[in-house]
């Protein structure tokens, strides 16, 4: 299931102009400023679902666990934080940089009610999985049929 975005035309133009600055700056030998490359981005995830709960993945490298965020809710669960740039000492010559670095967020909606009590999250070489157990009322129940 994809998440559903607002088309934005600004960012579209932002975009390409990103793009041709990132091309002068690799034609010219620049070094772009910290500042620039600082900019919003958004972690890749997985979504699974199993009978009883929801599992979130996210791919968070290089990030420590005081660095992210989550807040679940019945409906749905934000993800949340900063991956911060690692600031240029002396002697120092950057000739590319492609990380993605600046604050994210994500918010995930639950197809199904959850409790939000019950959410357990672990981070381990770069991965937050995040499980989110489905309410009582959202489980399907098997019914007996009666034969007249």
């Amino acid at each position: 299931m994809m998440d559903i975005t607002r088309w934005d035309p600004v960012k579209d133009i932002t975009t390409l102009r990103d793009e041709i600055d990132r091309l002068f700056d690799s034609f010219f030998g620049r070094t772009p400023a910290v500042a620039e490359r600082e900019t919003v981005w958004y972690p890749a995830i997985n979504l699974e679902e199993t009978e009883d709960k929801f599992i979130v993945k996210a791919e968070l490298p290089g990030m420590s666990k005081e660095d992210i965020k989550v807040q679940v809710t019945e409906d749905g669960l934000i993800l949340s934080g900063e991956r911060k740039f690692e600031r240029e000492e002396k002697g120092k010559t950057y000739h590319r940089i492609e990380m993605a670095y600046g604050k994210f967020q994500r918010a995930i909606a639950f197809p199904v009610p959850v409790k939000p009590n019950e959410a357990k999250a672990t981070y381990k070489d770069g991965i937050l999985v995040i499980e989110v157990p489905k309410s009582e009322k959202a489980r399907p129940k098997e019914i007996e049929i009666e034969i007249k």
